[in-house]
């Protein structure tokens, strides 16, 4: 389990040192609509309004959906933002 959120851990830094992620619930809900979106990380403390939102549009679009055990202040710190994030999406590759 601890090897697991390790794995996790690493691979949201790594996809923000690549700029890969889109963070924001705002800017990560218009990429869905735009098809520029393979994965999304929802913080454990979203909001229900945003989540809802979130589940629905990568339900309608394919999109894989990961629910993480982390708040979004940790969300935040791992990726190295002076902010909470609550949402974070992966581009898709071009």
């Amino acid at each position: 389990m601890a090897k697991k959120k390790a794995q996790l851990n690493t691979e949201i830094e790594k996809l923000i040192e690549l700029g890969k992620a889109i963070i924001g619930s705002n800017e990560t809900l218009k990429a869905i609509r735009k098809g520029k979106v393979k994965k999304v990380y929802i913080s454990s403390n979203c909001s229900e309004d945003v989540k809802n939102d979130v589940k629905h549009y990568t339900k309608l679009s394919g999109v894989e959906l990961i629910e993480l055990d982390k708040t979004n202040e940790e969300l935040g710190i791992l990726a190295r933002k002076p902010f909470f994030v609550s949402v974070l999406g992966v581009k898709k590759d071009d």
